[in-house]
């Protein structure tokens, strides 16, 4: 679910980013990375369809606990399959861990409670904002300096967000609320994330993201009355705990592959699948308003990454 720790040129570096590629990356590097960004994008969205589906039937958390079981299960053989997984966390590391592993949480069943509610092209068009909101969050926690063109673009993003939920009108409501609750954690995971020292690897943030998510859901049972899944819906989920084990393995290999500002910019494909997918599946097709809203938010993102390409390239 939602969107994962990806590098891009206006989100701030964090422990769960790779190292940054080698600019010498030629074409064919950077063609690669964007089929691989592509896929991605893809794979998280399929998985955001598949969870709207499954839990049209069966109980949400429920969902959550066995799908993140069968995440858990897989993320563990692709470890194994690439050297092993290191558990241990420096002590210094223990309480950014914790604090992002509780909004990792809070953020997945805000984000599912509003998926179940909303089309999903909507709630996707609303995630799009995350990039630019994280850079701003960055700028005001740890200092990282904006210029006035970044900052203008971050407000018309934020503009495009508003035009999308339109407060005052039927279109906002409770779950829209959720919605940009599950986005603001988001912000906050990232930013504790950019406060691991360099002995927390990916794999290690990931699998306690995982099994945390998991967790909670079999923390909540006691709210809903569980049932016996049926095979169809088993089914689903392995489906979903395939899709995001994908979408996560990619983003990784993507951000190793090419170049970070040549890639970033097709993180938004996620939006045209979730367009897609919400219309073909699910019937929904966004109005004008979110239209519009969504090119004001996908122009400032790619307009804010290639500005940052461009400061970089002076200094």
């Amino acid at each position: 679910m939602l969107t994962p720790d990806l590098p891009s040129a206006s989100a701030p570096d964090t422990g769960l980013r790779p190292p940054v590629p080698d600019p010498r990356h030629g074409p064919a590097d950077n063609l690669r990375a964007i089929g691989l960004m592509m896929l991605s994008m893809a794979a998280f969205t399929c998985n955001d369809a598949v969870m709207k589906a499954v839990t049209r039937s069966l109980p949400l958390y429920e969902s959550v606990a066995i799908r993140g079981a069968m995440v858990l299960a897989m993320m563990l053989v692709v470890a194994r399959m690439q050297g092993g997984l290191r558990l241990r966390v420096p002590r210094a590391d223990l309480g950014p861990l914790v604090l992002r592993s509780a909004a990792d949480i809070v953020s997945t069943l805000l984000y599912l409670m509003a998926l179940q509610q909303m089309a999903l092209g909507d709630l996707s068009a609303i995630m799009q904002v995350l990039p630019l909101a994280v850079t701003l969050a960055a700028a005001l926690c740890f200092g990282e300096r904006l210029g006035w063109r970044r900052l203008l673009a971050i407000g018309v993003g934020f503009v495009g967000v508003v035009l999308i939920l339109r407060p005052g009108t039927g279109a906002f409501d409770i779950w829209s609320v959720l919605a940009l609750l599950a986005m603001l954690l988001i912000v906050l995971r990232d930013l504790a994330t950019r406060t691991f020292s360099a002995g927390v690897g990916s794999s290690t943030v990931a699998f306690y993201a995982a099994a945390t998510v998991m967790l909670s859901g079999f923390a909540m049972a006691g709210s809903e009355i569980w049932r016996q899944p049926s095979a169809a819906e088993l089914g689903l989920l392995l489906l979903s705990a395939l899709f995001l084990t994908v979408g996560y393995i990619t983003a990784v290999a993507t951000m190793r592959v090419g170049e970070i500002s040549v890639v970033a910019p097709f993180r938004y494909t996620s939006l045209v699948w979730a367009i897609m997918l919400g219309l073909v599946v699910f019937g929904d097709w966004p109005d004008l308003w979110t239209w519009a809203g969504s090119a004001l938010v996908v122009g400032a993102g790619i307009y804010t990454i290639l500005r940052e390409r461009k400061v970089k390239g002076m200094s």
